[in-house]
């Protein structure tokens, strides 16, 4: 099967083909496992951030690739969740023990052995991938298969900081940055909690627009003050600055949620100006969102079906997923992007 292989880190300015079209042999599915027929995999910031060394451990060689749509093509002996023909998703999360606390108590997200799709296993940029079955998801009708691959990750992980912000309807919500993670974050917010008042956070003018024009009741630079104190702010940037301009602007008991999965170090200077007194004081909490869970992913695709949520994306041919990954980097983004494999 055709694959685009990472063998090494590599820094994108320097190297703009980090990833090698390579043929290497369709894997076998384990008994509880299933075979998919790949149909497009999502591209995704993670995948900048595997490629130039900022997430470790990393195996090498790997597929990269977590937001995978296909058709099942063979089960493993003891599978018994799907047919063979089922169209099904694979998100970021490939695996996990199954036996721990975190396990047993449905957070298998914080698993010790939590394994992740296109990292520690081969991922979505191929033609066939194998996954526990436990772990692949079928996608409702209402997606095409470009529009479902974006969903299983930036998708996902805005269902589950809503989750953790502990939103109420009627409740003030900021976002900070506005990529494509909070935008799926504020259509969910408009459906759930039609009360609730969003206030975005961004830097550029034309995200500022774009907010507004999806529903936003307010939207200004990262620096700006909102014309209310906010009960719940979510965090999409990789930047701490942020951060530490909309603690200033949460209310007393509020409670941050840090979408990322990573901070930037360059910009770690800017906590010198945190102040307690200012940010944290009033029982403000901070939460950060690690991974997602099975249960994350089957209620955003079943929220999102039946809310009307669809991206915007841009299919490439999955012979030019460097291109695609360098236009990200570069940020020329026009949607989500997606790589069409069969």
């Amino acid at each position: 099967m055709k694959a685009m292989i990472l063998n090494r880190v590599s820094d994108l300015t320097v190297n703009e083909h980090p990833l090698d079209l390579v043929d290497i042999p369709i894997p076998e599915p384990e008994a509880n496992e299933v075979l998919i027929k790949i149909s497009v995999c999502g591209v995704c910031h993670t995948e900048l951030d595997e490629i130039e060394g900022r997430i470790s451990p990393m195996s090498f060689p790997v597929v990269p690739g977590h937001q995978v749509v296909g058709r099942v093509h063979k089960l493993g002996t003891a599978a018994s969740k799907f047919k063979i023909g089922d169209r099904v998703g694979v998100a970021w999360i490939y695996s996990a023990c199954g036996k721990c606390n975190f396990c047993l108590d449905g957070t298998e997200n914080l698993c010790d052995n939590f394994l992740a799709t296109g990292k520690d296993v081969n991922g979505g940029y191929s033609e066939y991938m194998t996954v526990p079955e436990k772990y692949a998801h079928l996608i409702p009708a209402f997606y095409s298969d470009t529009e479902a691959a974006p969903l299983l990750c930036a998708g996902a992980i805005g269902y589950r900081s809503i989750v953790l912000s502990q939103l109420t309807d009627g409740d003030s919500l900021g976002l900070t940055g506005f990529g494509g993670s909070a935008h799926l974050v504020l259509k969910m917010v408009k459906y759930c909690y039609p009360n609730t008042k969003i206030y975005v956070f961004a830097r550029k003018k034309e995200e500022q627009r774009f907010a507004l024009d999806l529903g936003a009741d307010w939207a200004g630079d990262t620096s700006s003050t909102p014309p209310v104190k906010l009960d719940s702010i979510i965090d999409t940037t990789p930047a701490w600055k942020p951060i530490v301009e909309a603690l200033q602007f949460l209310n007393k008991g509020g409670r941050l949620v840090i979408n990322a999965i990573r901070k930037e170090e360059t910009d770690q200077n800017y906590l010198q100006n945190l102040n307690y007194k200012d940010h944290l004081w009033m029982e403000k909490e901070i939460k950060s969102v690690a991974n997602v869970t099975a249960k994350d992913v089957v209620d955003f695709l079943n929220l999102a079906a039946k809310a009307g949520i669809k991206p915007k994306v841009q299919v490439y041919p999955l012979e030019d997923a460097n291109l695609a990954l360098l236009e990200l980097k570069q940020k020329h983004i026009i949607g989500a992007k997606v790589l069409k494999i069969s």
